[in-house]
């Protein structure tokens, strides 16, 4: 008899190499992984995957208008802080949050998990999406012209870049003073870019965050065709296990072939030291409070229209932990 085959869609996260490379197996089913630049177009239609990364705020909007054509995990293959993800000019006088009230930011996405987390570094710090002038669209020339702000948009406050510019370009002709971006353009890092983080200590900041509110924020959750669950009630859980061992046999590794930066030894110490064991750990009641959070973010912002519990946001897993 055929072993059930899972196809799963993810990006290149470097902690898969143990599953991807077979040395670590899943039990019960076959595993293929497939690396993939960006997300899946429609999962729940998908001939080609079964299992995939979602954002958060697409799967949970989705929730909230009593779309159920996937299953959400809460299982976050992608953690961040935000506080990084804030960039501006080397020149600009501007280096926290609250001093971007009344000023003009760009943003890659209106919608996107990450950036609505980014949002809402800027609203605990007193400033709301209205205090401030909004422009969605690409970072760079070379990222692709799409529609950036999905129905989201208001004239005079949440508008597309004018002209399709990209928003580094208008960033360093001094049309933006920050920019909102999950990933740093090309040459970001050099000496010679014009460009860094608005706070110029994110590390102390992210550290305070995290000292404030108990978690690192999850951006991405895991996705499965509910029909699977449902034919197969073990998959979810097991599934969502074999990645949680092929992390933790990566993060072993690392600690012995940290060669790749020669201070990533040094970050590794850091996080062991400077936040709890279980920071990265998976499922509902551990993450009960960041989903919360979150589920009251995406109706503060405006993304949803009513505030959707964690219970009502993964109602299987819930079910399940009780």
């Amino acid at each position: 008899m055929a072993r059930l085959l899972i196809r799963l869609a993810v990006r290149d996260w470097d902690y898969f190499t143990p599953l991807a490379l077979g040395d670590i197996r899943p039990e019960g089913f076959e595993l293929q992984i497939d690396r993939v630049g960006t997300l899946v177009n429609d999962l729940a239609t998908s001939p080609d995957y079964d299992a995939a990364k979602s954002p958060s705020a697409a799967m949970l909007r989705g929730r909230a208008r009593g779309d159920e054509t996937l299953l959400g995990l809460p299982h976050f293959l992608m953690r961040g802080f935000r506080q990084r993800c804030i960039i501006t000019t080397s020149s600009s006088p501007i280096t926290t949050p609250a001093q971007l009230k009344g000023k003009r930011i760009g943003v890659t996405g209106w919608q996107d998990s990450g950036n609505t987390w980014t949002r809402t570094v800027l609203r605990e710090a007193g400033v709301e999406i209205d205090d401030v002038f909004w422009y969605a669209g690409r970072l760079t020339a070379d990222h692709p012209i799409v529609d950036r702000l999905a129905g989201f948009g208001r004239p005079g406050r949440i508008e597309p870049a004018p002209d399709e510019r990209p928003l580094i370009e208008m960033l360093q002709a001094g049309e933006l003073d920050a920019i909102f971006t999950p990933f740093m353009p090309e040459g970001f890092f050099l000496p010679g870019s014009g460009l860094r983080q608005l706070q110029t200590d994110f590390y102390q900041a992210e550290r305070d965050y995290f000292n404030r509110v108990g978690y690192v924020p999850g951006i991405h959750i895991l996705a499965l065709k509910p029909a699977l669950a449902a034919a197969h009630p073990w998959l979810p859980a097991a599934l969502s296990e074999v990645i949680d061992r092929s992390y933790r046999l990566w993060m072993q590794k690392r600690e012995k072939y940290a060669d790749t930066t020669p201070w990533l030894l040094d970050d590794l110490r850091r996080t062991a030291q400077e936040l709890p064991a279980d920071w990265n750990q998976n499922g509902f009641s551990v993450n009960r409070k960041m989903i919360a959070d979150f589920g009251r973010e995406l109706y503060e912002q405006g993304l949803t229209h009513q505030v959707l519990t964690p219970e009502a946001m993964f109602p299987a897993a819930a079910g399940e932990e009780k």
